[in-house]
């Protein structure tokens, strides 16, 4: 390694004063190797991707004695100053960008000074490569010309990238989009552009194919992950006719008419030819080979047919031309050919309207019967029209269109040129409705469309048109709601339900029924809809007020629709209010009333609703009866039995009163009763109430008395068992006490 010393003038004169003194040695850097992190830097190596700001080496040496040492980096003139370091602890930070690809060595000046004596040493550092470059096309754009014949399999271009990165980053392969929807293909390697085997170009299908090629490096490492980076180009392909398809005849099929005040030698029509082949296109050569007879004649370069007879020598009406088209060469050679037919068709001048006509010659009326709602798009082929224009050339052309109620149908073709067959379609089935129209009814027109004649005719097309079975019974309403009093006698009309059905004939007939749990009771006539009762059915609105079924109404071919019915039996004043007995006893505490009560069985009001009244009772100043309750009070100024006593004679206090219960119906039905009422105070009257209440609960005071003897009978068993026993023990104790009484009878007798 170079060592270069500068000595500067005040430099010198301190080495000297220093070796009058004492001798100084100069410091020096440790040198440990290229792949230490700490020496003089020499032949360090660093990535291009390195981060600016990064510690990437450390100076270090020493002075031999001992003196602290600094450390510095210089440049040459002109040099980029990539590193900055520290001079006393010689950490090295790298503070420019590194290029491998511009710069791939840096050289720097380390110097190392102890303060007498500066060392300086000049240091390579490599710069290693990072995949930081992607693949660059050279020579871009790509434009290449390949003829259409080229055979499949063969190489029709290069395409070369570079990639400045070195190892894997740097090499390069190629593939191509859309591989498979594409015409070509491509070396991996090498870049060539070759045309897919079994492919073939065509000028004619397609003249220019672009093709997307990508290159790709083989990735490494950038900033510690690894990278690939890629650069597509498009191949522009553009393909080279070649003579290999004969010429075609454009505007085909031709037609041509000559009027009657054409003159001889007038142009008919020109055909033209153009050569296959577009990109390089030979001249076209035109004869006629047969059908001209002498009447026409062509040019041989522009394809004009001229009529050489005036019209009145032409013998036919119309003549068919064959026509040829043959490709010349530059060289003069007739290769390949095409053909064309031409009509030529002689006219006379505009003096026929257009006409229609029937199977059996012109027609001005056309009739058809047909089912109504036809599928859509159906012909009406029961219509034999024909339309004609006896004229010639433009006088022949005519619009047809149908005058009538629009949208139903549209007729094929709308514009005709001498004479066609006229075809009529259905576009709109719904609205061929038998129930809307019996029998449609259009105009057929027929106008010129380019003469100033504007001649025309018309014909009348009348469709009668047949029902089907296209409706289903419609009831009147969804649901229907009727009423009927309770007492209505069994057969009694209840509602009348109404259905329509448009169709005709037993279509249009209607069958009625009804079903559903509430219909027990009802009938309905299957053609009138009229609803009634069963002969038998008894009604009573206290049973049950509401019934609902369904109805149906069906046609002959079982397409039906239903309703549902609602019926209210109404309620009729028929029961008569009910006591539960019709003498009653009740007691009246003086202050408290009393209440009857009667029941009504009717369902309604105001049939249901009691009203109570006092019919009779002595004295008759006594009582008051609520009206709605039924509760009976002694009058305001009766507050003590000594006023009842002053009022009747009548020690007992009881009153005998007839009251009636009566309903608010019309006609109104009342019911009257017995009521005994004995008043008492207040202590007495609770146990004369639950006296006088146990005759109406028998059951309770059989039970009451059923009591009183389980009683007796338990208590007198109770009493026998205790006597038992204290006899049984007095027993045990006193034995002595048994005596024992033997009876003899008297002495037997023997009989002899």
């Amino acid at each position: 390694m170079k060592h270069v010393r500068h000595f500067t003038p005040s430099l010198f004169l301190g080495l000297v004063h220093v070796c009058l003194v004492q001798a100084n040695y100069a410091p020096y850097f440790f040198d440990n190797g290229a792949r230490s992190s700490n020496g003089n830097m020499a032949l360090l190596s660093l990535s291009e991707d390195t981060p600016v700001g990064t510690h990437v080496y450390t100076l270090n040496g020493t002075d031999p004695e001992g003196d602290p040492v600094t450390y510095g980096l210089a440049y040459e003139a002109g040099s980029r100053r990539y590193f900055s370091v520290d001079e006393n602890l010689g950490n090295v930070t790298l503070i420019e960008e590194l290029d491998r690809e511009k710069e791939d060595e840096i050289e720097v000046i380390v110097s190392i000074s102890d303060g007498l004596s500066t060392v300086s040493e000049k240091v390579r550092i490599l710069v290693t490569d990072a995949n930081d470059e992607s693949p660059e096309f050279i020579n871009t754009p790509y434009i290449v010309q390949v003829p259409e014949n080229a055979p499949s399999g063969s190489s029709i271009f290069k395409i070369e990238a570079v990639d400045k990165d070195t190892g894997s980053g740097g090499s390069i392969t190629y593939f191509l989009q859309n591989i498979h929807a594409n015409k070509f293909t491509i070396d991996r390697h090498s870049g060539v552009l070759r045309i897919k085997t079994g492919v073939t170009l065509d000028y004619e299908k397609s003249r220019t194919h672009f093709v997307v090629v990508v290159a790709k490096d083989g990735g490494g490492k950038l900033r510690g992950d690894n990278k690939v980076f890629s650069a597509t180009t498009t191949v522009t392909v553009n393909v080279e006719d070649v003579q290999d398809t004969p010429p075609m005849f454009i505007g085909t099929p031709y037609y041509g008419y000559v009027y009657e005040d054409t003159l001889a030698g007038s142009e008919v029509l020109t055909v033209v030819a153009l050569d296959g082949d577009r990109g390089k296109p030979n001249s076209i050569h035109y004869c006629i080979v047969n059908g001209s007879e002498g009447s026409f004649e062509i040019s041989n370069t522009t394809g004009a047919i001229s009529v050489i007879k005036s019209p009145n020598q032409l013998k036919k009406e119309v003549y068919e031309l064959k026509v040829q088209a043959s490709e010349v060469s530059e060289e003069g050679d007739t290769s390949v050919y095409a053909f064309a037919m031409v009509t030529i068709r002689v006219v006379d001048l505009n003096n026929h309207p257009p006409t229609f006509y029937g199977e059996n010659g012109p027609q001005n009326k056309f009739e058809l019967t047909m089912y109504e709602h036809p599928p859509e798009g159906e012909i009406l082929r029961g219509l034999k029209i024909t339309v004609n224009d006896s004229d010639q050339g433009a006088n022949a052309k005519f619009n047809l269109r149908l005058v009538g109620p629009g949208g139903i149908f549209r007729v094929v073709p709308q514009t005709v040129l001498n004479e066609a067959q006229v075809t009529i379609i259905v576009e709109n089935s719904a609205a061929i409705d038998y129930e809307k129209f019996k029998v449609l009814t259009f105009k057929l027109l027929a106008i010129e469309v380019n003469t100033p004649e504007k001649f025309s005719s018309t014909a009348d097309v009348v469709i009668h048109l047949l029902d089907t079975n296209d409706n289903v019974p419609k009831f009147s309403s969804d649901y229907y709601i009727a009423r009927i009093p309770e007492n209505s006698p069994g057969g009694s009309n209840v509602v009348a339900v109404t259905a329509t059905d448009p169709d005709s004939g037993l279509w249009g007939e209607i069958k009625y029924s009804i079903y559903g749990t509430g219909a027990d009771l009802f009938l309905i006539h299957p053609s009138t809809g009229i609803i009634y009762t069963q002969p038998w059915a008894v009604l009573d609105a206290e049973v049950n007020s509401k019934y609902n079924f369904y109805v149906k109404a069906e046609d002959t071919d079982g397409k039906y629709s239903l309703a549902e019915v609602f019926i209210t039996v109404l309620d009729v004043n028929d029961h008569s209010p009910e006591f539960n007995e019709n003498i009653q006893e009740k007691t009246m505490i003086i202050g408290s009333p009393v209440k009857i009560e009667a029941i009504d069985q009717d369902a309604e009001e105001p049939n249901n609703i009691v009203d109570y009244s006092i019919m009779q009772a002595d004295p008759a100043n006594v009582f008051d009866i609520d009206q709605s309750t039924g509760e009976i009070k002694l009058k305001s100024y009766i507050r003590s039995l000594d006023i009842i006593h002053n009022i009747t004679k009548n020690k007992d206090c009881i009153w005998s009163l007839v009251v009636q219960a009566k309903d608010r119906g019309s006609p109104s039905f009342s019911t009257t009763a017995v009521l005994k009422i004995d008043i008492t105070e207040e202590i007495k009257s609770r146990v004369k109430s639950y006296i006088l209440g146990l005759k109406k609960r028998p059951w309770t005071v059989f039970g009451i008395c059923m009591s009183g003897v389980l009683s007796t009978i338990s208590v007198t068993m109770v009493i026998s068992t205790i006597m038992y026993w204290k006899s049984v023990k007095r027993s045990r104790l006193h034995p002595q006490g048994k005596i024992r009484k033997i009876i003899r009878g008297p002495p037997r007798r023997t009989v002899c």
